[in-house]
């Protein structure tokens, strides 16, 4: 049986930002990712400056930067009726009080200076079409069974193998939770695109039971599109199977907002749904030698566009409490839980309440309050973002 220092199952963002953070630290870290290539799945991804610092430490940040888009405002219009709701100024104000912008890219392109980083540096490993099929606890190491019959003796394992962890199970019998919304993703070339504001804003369209998200990605060319809605068949039953939020109900979700809004919702490849989930916080992560990190750990609905966000600051946070400890497995992941449980607890919760603000029903004294807020607010004030976007006092 072969033995590996620290193992991480996983290499999508978070596992492939804990290798390189790992390896940066000192230690060899040894990546596993179960399909044939290292690739995300989706269009773009949002990074705010809470992530970008930690980008930045790792040396990544100027390769990212090479490809992504820095939106001068984040603009919430009301899908239904056009109406202007608020701006979020990401101008020289919001730079100087989080010390990075605010970014948008492709999700591959992030994964692409990721792997290319990891591929460089000599202390991380890197292995595709690696099942695992079995994880054993041994207390003072973890075993991890592949499908092809090897088996890895780790130190130390990190689960960073998505919202369907098979880690996780080791944890906590939980299943993921759906709120039965349906989202429906896909890019177009910029030049396709009529827009109500300037070409380099991202905006937030919302409304009853439904928003849509859109912004440009890869330097400009493309625009990514995100047409979210609450599917009205959705039941427990037919939950994993494709009986509910079909491109017939894309369509019957938007068929009530203003013109803008259903033109962008026609403008998608629809052979495609993503089922929205979360699960609900755990208060623990860690089984002995096993640790869990990104959706694994938390995974979160997303419209705080913290979940890549949080993953990258868990393998921040990881690296440094092994660095701290002096490569100590259980003081390091005791530590490395203790900081970032409340913390990821906290952004799960929020994410859910702060969809139900954007979803409230236009006949409502949610709905009417929520747009007053919002119209009051001006460009430049960033009290309600501090909690999440300013550097974490270690």
């Amino acid at each position: 049986m072969r033995h590996v220092p620290l193992l991480i199952i996983g290499g999508g963002i978070g596992g492939m930002a804990t290798g390189l953070a790992l390896a940066q630290a000192g230690f060899e870290a040894h990546i596993v990712e179960q399909t044939p290539e290292f690739a995300e799945i989706g269009a773009g991804i949002q990074l705010a400056p809470n992530a970008l610092r930690v980008l930045e430490s790792l040396g990544v940040l100027d390769a990212v930067s090479e490809v992504a888009v820095r939106p001068r405002n984040l603009v919430f219009l009301h899908a239904d009726t056009g109406k202007h709701l608020t701006t979020i100024d990401f101008g020289a104000a919001f730079l100087e009080r989080y010390r990075q912008p605010y970014s948008v890219l492709h999700r591959g392109d992030l994964l692409d200076v990721l792997l290319a980083a990891c591929r460089e540096h000599p202390k991380v490993i890197l292995e595709n079409d690696r099942q695992v099929v079995d994880i054993e606890d041994h207390t003072t190491s973890a075993v991890v069974h592949f499908a092809d019959g090897e088996s890895y003796r780790t130190d130390a394992l990190i689960g960073a193998d998505g919202l369907k962890s098979r880690t996780r199970q080791l944890l906590s019998d939980d299943r993921p939770i759906t709120d039965a919304y349906v989202a429906y993703r896909g890019a177009l070339p910029m030049a396709e695109v009529s827009l109500p504001v300037e070409p380099d804003d991202e905006i937030i369209w919302i409304g009853p039971d439904k928003h849509l998200v859109q912004y440009p990605i890869r330097r400009g060319e493309l625009y990514n599109q995100v047409a979210v809605f609450r599917s009205p068949s959705y039941t427990p039953e037919i939950e994993h199977t494709d009986q509910w939020g079909g491109p017939d109900e894309l369509d019957q979700a938007f068929a009530g907002a203003c013109e803008q809004v259903r033109t962008s919702v026609t403008m998608f490849n629809r052979s495609r749904r993503w089922p929205m989930y979360d699960r609900e916080p755990l208060d623990n992560w860690t089984r002995g030698r096993i640790t869990l990190l990104g959706d694994a750990a938390h995974p979160m609905f997303q419209y705080l566009a913290q979940g890549a966000c949080q993953a990258i600051e868990d393998a921040d946070c990881l690296a440094r409490q092994l660095a701290k400890h002096n490569g100590d497995i259980d003081e390091a992941f005791a530590a490395y839980q203790a900081e970032r449980i409340p913390r990821t607890a906290l952004v799960q919760r929020v994410a859910r309440g702060w969809g139900q603000v954007w979803h409230t029903g236009n006949d409502t004294t949610i709905s009417a309050l929520r747009d007053r807020l919002f119209t009051r607010r001006s460009a430049d004030d960033y009290t309600d973002l501090d909690w999440l976007y300013q550097p974490i006092a270690l």
